[in-house]
């Protein structure tokens, strides 16, 4: 059995559905075990969170992009995992990101790029989406990896569209690709 966990914050409900996606992916992957820790409004996660995540095989890390970089609640959770880095108590363990915002870029590359600078730290093992863009005239937001996504899965959410109305096909897709790759590594790696 891998156990893979994934922890995000979602300030409107667009990267809930993220994240929902990424579990599916993984949950997918025979032998797979998923938990989902969702940060709260104050960025708080249960007592026993941290003793949870630190059993699992696997990390994913989610948050919208906001200003540039993860909400204030993702680094909250971030802040508090220092007690956990001191032991290196995640260390080895399979790590991933997923991230959306309103714009086509929104600076989303600086959420993952802290996202890996956090794996880095509690000497974890980045993996990245493993996807080829979808980047020719013909393709669109229904398709994989249209956002072009490399180091994690990003995904659009326009501004005026509700939780029901996007992420979209293609970066939910994404997400779940990226579920699967982690779930698929993890394994190798256990």
């Amino acid at each position: 059995m891998t156990t893979i966990a994934i922890v995000y914050f979602s300030g409107y409900g667009h990267t809930v559905k993220q994240a929902e996606a990424v579990q599916q992916g993984a949950a997918g992957v025979a032998g797979a075990e998923v938990q989902v820790y969702r940060i709260d409004q104050n960025g708080d996660l249960p007592d026993d969170a941290l003793a949870a995540i630190g059993k699992a095989d696997a990390i994913i890390y989610g948050s919208p992009t906001y200003m540039g970089g993860p909400a204030w609640q993702f680094k909250k959770f971030a802040d508090k995992s220092s007690a956990v880095w001191f032991g290196q108590g995640w260390k080895n363990k399979v790590a991933a990101g997923f991230t959306n915002s309103a714009s086509v870029n929104g600076d989303k590359f600086s959420t993952i790029q802290y996202f890996w600078t956090l794996a880095m730290q509690h000497s974890q093992v980045w993996v990245g989406t493993g996807l080829m863009p979808s980047n020719k005239k013909e393709h669109g937001p229904s398709d994989v990896n249209w956002t072009a996504g490399f180091a994690g899965a990003l995904s659009i959410s326009p501004s005026d569209a509700s939780a029901d109305e996007a992420p979209r096909s293609g970066d939910l897709e994404t997400a779940r690709l990226l579920g699967k790759r982690v779930a698929e590594m993890a394994a190798r790696l256990a």
